[in-house]
């Protein structure tokens, strides 16, 4: 590697003498005292990785001399230390290896070199569903179901295990992955050889889930990307991007009594979604920081993509080496970790230097009140005292669909015929019977309790406040209303551990909180069936029902196809609103039920108070836990230890598998770029509005019967209780292709009145599922748009988001503005991305979706604007400009190939060819 700028040095430490290439060495050709502490780390990353290549001395000037008010334009390339993944993600990932191995080898390379060259690690966290809940053995009956649905992925993936250096996976029933790889396996600092020579670097990951981002509460710096992304990284690759504009976040004071961190985050949240944060990233600092637990900077890191930014990182200080030392690390690591922050910079002392930012908000946490946030938004935050009007005013938008209109005709003093207003019938009421108990149903009830998602389960204040607000309700004799599903589902077996040392676990049981599993589950929308009485009553009386959960995410569809209104909220917050059972109750002012001698009790009643729960967790949580707790974390269980995987360095493609296939990608690869074409003669396959997420066109959660992708299982005999969930079948591209757009809350304006995966065919009009058009339209050589509007894409990091819609002949997708990863992925098939012209879309151009599409002058694909041509059915063109969002060099390089993993393919395979390289 070069040095241009002669920054190597040597960091004694431990006894042992460490090579790192120094920022303090650039003082005396740069000023970089206030570069953000995330603009140090890519600095760092360009200095280590100079080659005069990919990484060139103007490269790291550029950065060095970053202007905080200017519009990002300087491309860098960023090399993550490593990558880390969880299983929905994942599992294709490894399928695409394996695919690229064959490739490789199809195309006369080396498949050995298909191998991740840095540390990639897999958690199994998103394939445990709630099917058991409210019992002892609720943990267990859901993890046998686990294993008995996911026993074809497991062996693929202890394959991969074996087939693949430097990847490693924790096998299920362990723990949500952005927890453990908080708790365990985040480095902060690498201190390895390399090349020969013990070196020191900064920790930086990007991982194949947006919520990568929680590990930017402990100072590493790293975000989710999509899968394709990701295997990239995995090869070598580095990552392209723009350098960023850093927004600063001044936290002061501290939160008061009541508040918790998840009212904080669901503050932030709002807040820097109302500044617009999209590609940018956020800095959080300021004296409050003094006062802030490590749990509750992860908190706030972890929603990161709920808020829009890129990252949402804190500084390396003295918490961030509490933390290490309490979660288990070594003394040695977190004396490694503390002194190359201070050698570096890096180190977060009251009273520093301040950063220069971009932009500065900033929040006294004294003013942060209890809240929620929903009913389908992450970013929608809600103050609890608001929360019955919030609910009545969605429920009354949702439930108009079942309203009778009575049109009672009149004339009116003028002669003039005038309507009285229609006349809404009370809403239904359905009497059930379920577990031994009578009850009424109706709007508003909260039929799913969920203790869920890495974005609390990681914080003791939160989950032991949820226990103490369980024991003091159970002490007086409450119960939770049994409508509600309640689970709990913990991020990590640490915190079983200090729940039971705490002696609240018997509490949160109690109240029906058993834990169900170890993993992702009601947030990602593994939330089980409701009870069958329940999900009877709400169907068949259109019921207006809500969830609460103490997840990150809660849009349409997502938690459960039956539950309309879902809010995040606290632990404690979710425990309260199952004691109450309804949404439409002001917690602040009305009772949650009564205790056992039939008084009213309050919220406040039961609350613990600020100081009972620190001291709760001083007492309980301890380094013990956590050195016990993943002593044997890549070890897994006896279920794990006997699955029969397969071996070998190729896969073994099994052709009647439902859920692992090899994918047709590189089905007739050859060494010469496809290059870049006009797109003439398209279609639209979908015409969509503002704020489509990837859980839109990504397939997620069940799987319908009657669906496209329940009529390819039934085909293959598979039955109905064994469809499992869209996210486990995402080794199958047949499965995917038929998911994709298919979401039972997604309105394609094509097919109007309808919800799901519907489209008019075109030109006949015919109304058909997606999919089903999709392939009429292939199989006539007919290439497809997709028209949309605003946050196009935001959500988690779904790579089958882009997959499914390249397997369905989409060439280009036309939007008012595309979330950061999403529009990546895009790319990363070989998608076109565009954006109408500022204050235009397809409304306003007058698009009805049924005209016939042409895109001309992308040229070699370096064009920033090209021309559209949409000819209507009676002629009619409509002409207009998109703006090509191809943002980098690098990114041209990829579509000009067909896709990231074409361009590594044909850079691996001719790598001792070069003049095919060149090609």
């Amino acid at each position: 590697m070069a040095d241009s700028f002669s920054c190597h040095r040597t960091l004694d430490v431990n006894g042992k003498s460490h090579g790192y290439y120094s920022l303090p060495a650039l003082s005396d050709r740069f000023d970089i005292s206030k570069l953000p502490y995330s603009l140090k780390i890519l600095l760092e990353n360009l200095l280590r990785h100079e080659n005069g290549v990919d990484v060139t001395a103007s490269d790291i000037e550029a950065l060095a001399q970053w202007e905080p008010k200017a519009e990002p334009s300087t491309e860098i390339a960023f090399t993550p230390a490593r990558v880390v993944l969880q299983d929905f993600t994942g599992v294709p990932a490894i399928v695409d290896l394996a695919a690229m191995r064959d490739a490789m080898t199809n195309l006369g390379g080396d498949a050995s070199l298909i191998n991740p060259l840095s540390p990639a690690e897999l958690v199994i966290d998103h394939s445990v569903q709630v099917d058991r809940f409210g019992t002892m053995d609720a943990l267990d009956l859901n993890n046998q179901i686990e294993f008995k649905r996911n026993q074809e992925r497991y062996a693929f993936l202890r394959w991969g295990q074996n087939a693949f250096s430097n990847f490693k996976v924790v096998p299920p029933n362990t723990g949500i992955v952005h927890q453990v790889n908080l708790e365990h396996l985040a480095r902060v600092i690498f201190g390895d050889e390399k090349d020969g020579e013990l070196m020191a670097w900064p920790d930086t990951v990007v991982g194949t889930d947006s919520h990568t981002t929680m590990i930017n509460g402990i100072g590493v710096l790293g975000w989710g990307v999509g899968g394709i992304e990701a295997e990239a990284a995995m090869l070598g690759q580095a990552i392209t991007m723009l350098i960023p504009q850093v927004v600063g976040f001044r936290l002061t004071g501290k939160l008061p009594e009541g508040a918790t961190a998840t009212d904080l985050v669901l503050t932030v949240t709002e807040m820097l979604r109302e500044l617009g944060v999209v590609g940018k990233f956020v800095e959080f600092f300021g004296d409050g920081l003094a006062n802030m637990p490590l749990a509750d900077r992860a908190t706030i890191a972890n929603m990161a993509p709920e808020y829009g930014a890129t990252c949402g990182i804190f500084p390396i200080d003295g918490e961030a080496i509490r933390y290490l030392k309490l979660s288990g690390r070594s003394d040695e690591q977190a004396a490694l970790v503390e002194a190359y922050a201070k050698a570096q910079g890096l180190w977060r002392e009251d009273g520093g230097v301040e950063a220069e930012y971009s932009a500065v908000l900033e929040l006294d946490m004294g003013t942060v009140l209890p809240s929620l946030a929903g009913p389908k938004r992450p970013q929608d935050r809600v103050l609890l005292s608001d929360m019955q009007s919030n609910y009545r005013e969605h429920c009354c938008d949702l439930s108009s669909g079942r309203q009778t209109k009575q049109e009672d005709r009149f004339e009116n003093e003028g002669g003039d015929t005038a309507i009285h207003d229609e006349i809404v019938p009370p809403p239904p009421v359905a009497n059930v019977e379920y577990d031994g108990q009578t009850f009424d149903l109706t709007d508003g009830a909260v039929v799913i309790a969920a203790i869920t998602s890495c974005t609390n389960t990681s914080n003791p204040a939160v989950m032991l406040g949820a226990g103490l607000l369980a024991r003091n309700a159970f002490s007086k004799g409450m119960h939770v209303k049994p409508w509600v599903k309640t689970s709990l589902a913990p991020g990590s077996r640490v915190v079983t551990d200090y729940l039971v040392k705490a002696g609240l676990l018997d509490d949160l049981e109690a109240l029906g909180f058993n834990v169900v599993g170890y993993g992702c589950t009601t947030c990602i929308g593994n939330s089980g069936p409701l009870p069958e009485a329940i999900g009877n009553a709400v169907r068949e009386n259109q019921l207006v029902v809500g969830s609460v959960l103490s997840g990150n995410r809660n849009f349409e569809g997502r938690v459960h196809a039956d539950v309309k209104m879902n809010y995040l909220a606290s632990p404690p917050l979710v425990v309260a609103y199952a004691l109450a059972g309804s949404l439409d109750v002001d917690l602040t002012s009305e009772p949650l039920g009564k205790d056992r001698d039939g008084n009213d009790v309050f919220l406040k009643d039961i609350w613990p108070s600020s100081q009972e729960i620190h001291d709760l967790v001083a007492d309980t949580v301890s380094a013990d836990m956590f050195r016990k707790g993943y002593a044997s974390v890549f070890e897994g269980d006896d279920r794990w230890k006997n699955i029969d995987a397969p071996t070998g360095d190729m896969f073994a493609w099994q052709g009647d598998s439902t859920y692992i296939q090899n994918p047709p990608y590189f089905t007739g690869m050859t060494m010469d770029p496809p290059g870049v074409a006009d797109i003439t003669g398209a279609r639209c396959l979908a015409k969509l509005g503002d704020s489509i997420t990837t859980d839109h066109i990504s397939p997620a959660g069940a799987i319908g019967e009657n669906t496209p992708a329940g009529e390819y299982l039934k085909s293959h005999g598979i039955a109905k209780p064994d469809f499992n969930s869209y996210g486990s079948r995402r080794g199958n591209h047949e499965v995917m292709m038929r998911g994709t757009f298919a979401n039972v809350r997604l309105r394609n304006q094509l097919a109007p009145g309808t919800e799901g995966g519907w489209t008019q065919y075109q030109p006949s009009g015919e109304q058909m599922f997606i999919y089903d058009a999709a392939m009429k339209y292939q199989a006539e050589g007919t290439p497809l748009v997709v028209l949309a509007g605003k946050e196009y894409g935001t959500g988690s990091s779904r790579d089958w988001a882009a997959k499914g819609t390249q397997l369905l002949g989409v060439k280009a997708v036309i939007t008012a503005s595309f979330e950061r990863i999403h529009r990546s992925n895009l790319i990363g098939m070989g998608v076109l991305p565009l954006n109408f012209i500022d204050g235009e879309n397809a409304d306003t151009l007058g698009l009805e979706g049924t005209e016939t599409f042409s895109i001309t002058g992308l040229g070699d694909g370096t064009a920033e604007t090209v021309t559209v041509t949409a000819v209507a059915e009676d002629g009619k063109e409509t002409v207009f400009t998109a703006r090509v969002r191809l943002d980098t060099p690098k990114e041209v390089e990829y579509y000009r190939h067909g896709g990231i993993l074409h361009y590594v393919l044909r850079q691996l395979a001719g790598e001792n060819e070069p003049s095919r390289a060149a090609a």
